[in-house]
């Protein structure tokens, strides 16, 4: 019997993406053109099917110039224009995309010469090639490295460019789930687009707010017997892993689902590719899933009418790409309305609008710059949406402050309906001041505008006072927290390397020499003071020297994020002293050889840039930091600039001489976390004891996710609420509820309309959400005597109403809010005590990794369906006892530390568990009662027989007990005469039929614990 990727994964896949709409074509069929690989038949009806005023010749035309554009060395950039044009010949209907033609084959040989390679599945759209799918079987010994390692080389070499440049789309898998987490998947199913150098794999999870609206076809046998016949693989049809492997659940077919189902894969091929060209050349890049999500509900909440919200991603996510492939898809999305809209990205420094401006440019957008307020007012009054010769797409990237208090003439700006504005607004999390400041001149230089704000850590409440920023932007849009990051390999864990002083006293006395020569000085000028600068220099340089020697890597780069400008300048020009300086096109450049004095034989060559915003002008910092992600600069001195939005993947070490608070904190410590190479983590030496500003950071974002997701602590503690602990509650619910009519929906919604009292309201939906669970662990549990002391459906129902008020005054507050003055930053700087010995070295765990970690360990627990498994009471008890000596909603990195490591034990304990169990089910056709009796009879020490002996007659007794229950709808009432009749089916099996040799107590103890099964099922069933 066959028993290999093409039995296990490409045959179901195949029929898998036929029950998505796709023709098959059989393999003696393939009649294309070799060159590549376009089927012409099917292109030449496609095409005159969408532009019915084309006849055949001129189509054969096309055809020879799309061969001729797919020899560019433009990664397929003129064929992709074509492919996605609105305008004149159209290759693909995007607007009815039904119309085109969708065909599927396999082993269709890519071949030029000698040269040639088989995908295992190609994608057809209106007969061409654009996407492929290659497969392995799960437990392969390489997973998909060794595919991507083949694909890699196959698309580096010319003989294979015109393939390269067709595709749009590869999926490389071997059916198995992901391993989050890792810098280099081996195992799970991954996306990517074309590329001459490496392939960027992509996880792709689906997010259940909106799923796949397309549903599947049924599968005719001639269809699978004809797929079957084509493939030589007839003989594995009623194999059941043929029969288990053609589930649409698979990891091959959910991501097939995912990308290649009508509407995903429309909007893919039309919004979600991107050509960029920046300092390493040009690349084609493909949407993040999370980018996808975001983008749709960016969409899906302008439909509803909503004008402003939040995307929460996080940093490194790629939100500028994210704005750019908006820009692509709002534009459609406004223009099937009649409306034309304009492209606004709002920056409050000026580097990051440098930068966003680059990334936009380099994306094909056309940037218009913003240059003064009088421009700025200009460009408002301007009706149309595109100022370019070339029609390229636009976007205005401004700094804030040009939404001046004297724009305030736009206030009876005559607003142009056929116009709509589009404000996206970078680094939300900082201070927009939303009363008589740069932001509320904005908000009224447009009151109809859409205001999109990015952020890469949520909008913290400031602990100093109570405006919550979300009034100011609105709701979350979307959310993609720090911990999937990692797990889909976009971000990297961080190492907080703490750093040690045995200059402690040295400083103090140098503090009071300075004092005493100088009088009272600022701590900034004694950081910056040479004698201080200079052991923070050596020793910042020689640990970068060593960390590239330890991997072996020169490519590594560093960043020091200065006390001071001041600072910098020292350090810079301590630098300069120690390997001089050299003159480049870029600017000034910090050299090449050491000076003679400093020089040894294996003192490597270093170089270093001082980016400031008062140090060269804009033109030499941007060509620096090109330099820098280019590789021929070692070393960043910084004190404000580059902290937000700076992307270098090789800068893994940051040398934190500062503490930075709350959300700057976090943008600040993930310069260093993108992937690079094979790297795992990026590293933060801590002169300045961040330990402190971060723990608060960490705290306010666990608070934030606490809102979001839930309170993951309460339903933690709630798997350990003892009865007579869920009676009391339902007690002190009745009390909330007590002044309002429970009985009668409307009345208590009349009640609650006349609640004005806030306080009251958030009194009375946290007590419906606690009995909402309740209701749940009165079920999980077991615990029937509590049944009837309350009527939790009611109570359901009245939250809903409740939640609904409070959302009305919430709504009604954030309305009268609006013009209130926020202060989100609330930045002090801490003393620093400079030390220079590494003495630890641990990791930064962020909240939401913790959050995650909680919220799978509890799910784990409730998916276990025998809780009376000393195993399962075991692990609860182990997980009691933590949350006994700490309360974990208390969350310090001393915390996290402790407390990760056994929340992982546990929750892979508990995964064993519900592994082994979902074993022993499947043996008893998926049946938790018979399971149950099965764990329960191994564990007694009186029954020695072997565990197929015991499923044996487990199983006949299950057979005919259910036989009978079907036939005699009375047999459970009468539980007396159930456990009579059951006794006689146990004894005729264990003791007749598998001649087990237990006496009469053990059989009436096997038979009680049978009986006991089937009653619970039948009570907790009657009761539903």
């Amino acid at each position: 019997m066959a028993f290999n990727e093409d039995s296990r994964v490409k045959i179901p896949a195949i029929l898998h993406l036929i029950r998505l709409g796709f023709t098959y074509i059989p393999q003696n069929q393939q009649n294309r053109k070799e060159e590549t690989n376009i089927f012409e038949e099917i292109f030449i009806q496609s095409i005159q099917r969408i532009n019915p005023q084309l006849e055949e010749p001129e189509i054969k035309r096309i055809l020879e110039e799309i061969i001729l554009e797919l020899d560019f060395e433009d990664l397929g950039r003129k064929f992709f224009e074509r492919l996605t044009s609105n305008s004149g010949v159209r290759l693909i209907d995007f607007q009815n995309f039904s119309n085109n033609s969708f065909h599927i084959t396999t082993e269709l040989t890519c071949k030029n010469g000698d040269e040639e390679f088989r995908p295992d599945i190609t994608i057809l759209i209106n007969g061409m090639p654009l996407a492929f799918i290659e497969v392995k079987k799960p437990h392969n010994r390489e997973g998909i490295i060794a595919e991507r390692k083949r694909i890699n080389e196959r698309f580096r070499k010319k003989h294979f460019r015109r393939f390269a440049n067709i595709t749009q789309l590869m999926v490389f898998s071997n059916n198995m789930e992901y391993e989050d987490g890792i810098v280099d998947p081996v195992f799970g199913t991954f996306y990517a687009t074309s590329s001459y150098k490496e392939l960027n794999f992509n996880y792709f999870r689906e997010d259940p707010e909106y799923p796949v609206k397309q549903g599947l076809k049924t599968i005719s046998e001639e269809q699978e017997n004809a797929i079957l016949k084509d493939n030589n693989l007839m003989v594995i049809k009623h194999s059941p892993e043929f029969i288990t492997n053609k589930s649409e659940f698979t990891p091959t077919h959910r991501i097939l689902t995912s990308l290649f189902s009508r509407e995903r894969l429309s909007f893919i091929l039309k919004y979600a590719l991107a050509y960029v060209e920046d300092e390493i050349g040009l690349e084609k890049h493909i949407m993040r899933y999370p980018q996808l999500f975001a983008t749709t509900a960016i969409a899906q909440k302008l439909s509803e009418g909503r004008t402003k919200g939040i995307i929460w991603h996080t940093q490194g996510s790629g939100k500028t790409a994210l704005a750019y492939f908006n820009v692509k898809h709002l534009t459609d999305f406004y223009q099937k309305q009649q409306i034309v809209p304009k492209f606004y990205f709002v920056v409050d420094r000026l580097d990051l609008l440098i930068q966003a401006s680059t990334e936009f440019s380099n994306r094909g957008l056309k940037v218009n710059q913003v240059n003064s307020r009088q421009e700025f007012v200009e460009d408002l009054k301007a009706v149309g949406a595109i100022h370019n010769d070339s029609g390229l797409p636009e976007i205005t990237v401004v700094n804030i402050q040009k939404f001046s208090q004297d724009a305030t003439v736009l206030a009876t700006l005559d607003y142009d309906i056929n116009i709509q504005r589009i404000f996206f607004l970078d680094e939300a999390h900082r201070s927009y001041n939303p009363k008589g400041n740069y932001l509320a001149n904005l908000i009224n230089s447009d009151r109809k505008a859409v205001k999109i704000a990015l952020t890469g850590t949520p909008l913290l409440r400031e602990v100093a006072g109570d405006y919550d920023s979300k009034t100011l932007f609105g709701n979350y849009i979307h959310k993609y927290y720090y911990n999937m990051s990692i797990a889909d390999g976009y971000t990297l864990r961080l190492i907080r390397e703490e750093i040690e002083g045995k200059f402690k006293m040295e400083m103090k006395e140098l503090m009071d020499a300075i004092k005493i020569q100088h009088g009272e000085i600022s701590k900034a000028k004694i950081y910056a003071h040479p004698k201080f600068a200079e052991p923070l220099l050596e020793y910042i340089l020689e640990d970068l020297i060593q960390f590239r020697r330890d991997h072996q890597d020169a490519s590594l780069g560093g960043m020091v994020v200065c006390d001071s400008s001041q600072q910098a300048k020292e350090l810079f020009r301590l630098f300069e002293t120690k390997y001089g300086k050299q003159e480049t096109d870029a600017g000034v450049l910090l050299a090449a050889e050491p000076k003679e004095k400093y020089a040894t034989h294996d003192t490597p060559r270093l170089k270093a840039a001082l980016i400031l915003h008062d140090e060269n002008d804009k033109g030499i910092r941007k060509d620096l930091v090109k330099v820098y992600k280019k590789g021929n600069i070692d070393l960043l001195f910084v004190y404000n600039m580059l902290l937000t939005g700076f992307d270098a993947k090789r800068l893994k070490k940051l040398y934190l001489a500062r503490v930075i608070q709350d959300h700057n904190l976090l943008q600040t410590l993930t310069r260093v976390n993108r992937p690079y190479k094979k790297y795992k983590y990026g590293y933060v030496v801590d002169f300045a004891d961040i330990s402190k500003a971060f723990n608060r950071t960490n705290k306010l974002y666990f608070d934030e996710l606490q809102a979001q997701l839930g309170d993951e602590m309460e339903l933690y503690s709630d798997l350990f609420k003892s009865p007579e602990e869920i009676q009391q509650e339902i007690q002190e619910i009745k009390e909330v509820l007590f002044q309002f009519d429970s009985e009668n929906r409307e009345i208590f919604s009349q009640q609650i309309a006349q609640v004005t009292d806030k306080g009251l309201l958030i009194r009375l939906v946290k007590a419906l959400r606690m009995a909402k669970e309740l209701k749940n662990l009165i079920a999980i549990n077991g615990y029937e005597a509590l049944d009837g002391e309350a009527d939790f459906e009611v109570w359901n129902r009245l939250l809903i109403e409740a939640q609904n008020r409070l959302d009305n005054i919430n709504y009604v507050e954030s309305l009268g809010n609006e013009d209130e003055t926020i202060n989100i930053i609330n930045t002090a700087l801490e003393d620093i005590v400079f030390q220079f010995i590494k003495v630890s070295e641990s990791e930064l765990v962020l909240a939401d990794e913790f959050k995650d970690m909680l919220r799978k360990t509890r799910e784990s627990l409730r998916d276990n369906f025998d809780q009376q498994d000393p195993a399962f009471v075991s692990l609860r008890e182990e997980l009691e006892r933590i949350f006994k000596k700490k309360n974990l909603s208390e969350v310090s990195q001393e915390d996290l530390a402790e407390n990760m490591p056994l929340l992982r034990k546990i929750h892979e304990k508990a995964k064993e568990l519900n592994r082994k169990n979902n074993n022993i089910k499947a043996k008893y056709g998926q049946d938790e009662k018979f399971a149950r009796v099965h764990k329960r009879l191994m564990e007694e020490s009186k029954l020695s027989q072997k565990q197929l002996q015991l499923q044996a007659a487990l199983l006949k007794v299950k057979s005919q007990a259910d036989e009978s229950i079907q036939n005699s709808k009375d047999i459970m009432g009468n539980e007396e005469f159930f456990k009579r009749y059951m006794m006689q089916l146990v004894i005729k099996e264990f003791r007749n039929e598998q001649r087990m040799n237990i006496d009469f107590t053990t059989t009436q103890g096997i038979n009680q614990l049978i009986v006991n099964e089937y009653i619970s099922q039948y009570n907790s069933s009657s009761l539903r």
